[in-house]
Formats: structure tokens, sequence, C-alpha cells
């Protein structure tokens, strides 16, 4: 009976709710230090990346231009899988109109069939 948990009924309210999780230690200055420099590297390297790439007024003039040219070629590929799935339609509905007739028709010949055939023991 010990393995059985019961579950905590105690709701606690939602304005003490991560009073526990809060860290209270304060970090020490070294660790402070270490994080600035990092912090300082990886904007650094950033900024060098971005300054040694070429033709970025070129490429800013041409940003409003290609994502219009996006949204339509967006809207265009909407339209011709829209195309896509009114023929895939066709052809699933034209092979299922021949199975049902394939199966009506063997219905039939079943039916005209047995009544020829009948042979009672």
């Amino acid at each position: 009976m010990n393995d059985l948990k019961i579950p905590n009924l105690n709701i606690k309210s939602k304005q003490y709710l991560f009073k526990n999780k809060i860290p209270i230690t304060r970090k020490s200055r070294l660790k402070l230090v270490q994080e600035a420099i990092f912090m300082l590297t990886l904007a650094s390297l950033i900024l060098s990346i971005n300054y040694s790439i070429t033709g970025k007024i070129k490429l800013f003039n041409s940003f409003i231009p290609n994502l219009n040219n996006i949204i339509i070629e967006f809207i265009k590929i909407i339209g011709y899988a829209y195309e896509i799935l009114i023929v895939v339609f066709l052809l699933a509905s034209f092979f299922f109109a021949l199975i049902l007739i394939a199966g009506a028709l063997y219905r039939f010949y079943r039916a005209i069939r047995r009544k020829s055939k009948r042979i009672n023991f």
C-alpha cells in the first residue's frame, strides 16, 4: 500500500507558483566577466561577418521586390496544386467507378450463371 501515490490536491495560488524557482544566489564577478567576454566575442564575430558581405545596399533595395515575387510565385504554386488535386480526384473517381461497374457486371454474371447451373443433391 506504500507504493500508492496520491496526487497532492493542495493547489497553490498563481502568485506563489514560481516563488521557489528563482535563484537566490548571485553570480560571482568572475562568472559575470566570463559571460561578458563571451557575449562581446560573439557580437564582434557577427559584426565582422556582416561587414564582409558586399553589396548590402543592393540587397536591401531588392528585398521588397524579391518578397513580392516570392508571394506571387507562392500563389501560383497554390493554384497549380489546386489543379493537380482536381486531376488526382478525377482519376481516382474514374478508377473507383470502373471498379464499381466491374463489380456490378460480375454480380450480374454470377446471378445469371447460378440459375442455369443449379445442381440439387
